[in-house]
């Protein structure tokens, strides 16, 4: 009997380009947990949040969502995207207000006006954007925008959240910000959050679980402070440690 509390799972997924650049034998994520994946550039981590956003296919190998084979479905529009969303490391917003980049999924999805008001308001003061709600997108600095990106994400409560260095380049006032609202998420939400950082320090503060993804195999997952403090693979602990793997 499959295990409800699973929430993703893939099974020999493999994506080849021009070589293979990802083979996960078999990977989980469980609800309610947020996920650090580190590891080099170059070592599959925004390949595997693409394939699981179904904005790739996989050249081999099963995804299952809720315990449903999403992998090979070419439908674009099918339930299981309806359910999950990415934040990208540049933010992609649309060209008009910061309000209306926001409630964009809810008036998708049909919510009530009054729902998708309030919803606007309250993540407009989670992410310290109160006051920008008239604000034309455009005018954000890179912060502000990722801040926009994220709320916008999250509106409609997604059962899985996957983030590609989401606070890349970003001062530590808004690092600070992001990663609070990833947190109160963990606390108040059942929403799983995967998110790909190259700040290991990042992934030590806001994950329960991590990834350590190399040549795009892993080499070693567990409990974060685990993995922080006693790696069983030589490679996990010279990259947390900060020095080059090979």
């Amino acid at each position: 009997m499959p295990d409800k509390d699973i929430i993703l799972e893939v099974k020999n997924l493999s994506k080849v380009f021009d070589k293979e650049v990802l083979n996960i034998k078999k990977l989980s994520f469980r609800r309610g947990k947020v996920y650090g994946i580190i590891g080099p550039s170059g070592s599959g981590k925004s390949t595997f949040l693409r394939l699981v956003n179904l904005l790739e296919l996989p050249t081999k190998g099963k995804i299952y969502f809720k315990g449903e084979d999403i992998s090979m479905n070419g439908r674009t529009d099918i339930p299981a995207r309806r359910e999950m969303t990415l934040v990208f490391q540049k933010p992609l917003l649309f060209r008009t207000s910061v309000e209306e980049n926001i409630a964009y999924g809810l008036k998708a999805r049909r919510f009530t006006k009054e729902e998708i008001k309030a919803r606007v308001e309250t993540l407009l003061e989670k992410v310290g954007l109160r006051d920008f709600a008239g604000r034309h997108a455009g005018t954000l600095s890179g912060g502000e925008a990722q801040r926009v990106a994220l709320a916008r994400a999250v509106a409609f409560e997604p059962a899985l959240l996957l983030m590609d260095e989401p606070t890349a380049n970003l001062d530590p006032s808004n690092v600070e910000l992001i990663e609070r609202l990833i947190m109160d998420l963990n606390r108040n939400t059942d929403m799983t959050i995967v998110m790909v950082t190259h700040n290991i320090f990042q992934a030590r503060r806001v994950a329960q679980d991590v990834i350590f993804l190399h040549e795009g195999r892993i080499v070693e997952m567990g409990a974060t402070e685990k993995m922080f403090t006693s790696p069983q693979d030589p490679r996990t602990r010279a990259f947390v440690d900060g020095r080059m793997i090979f």
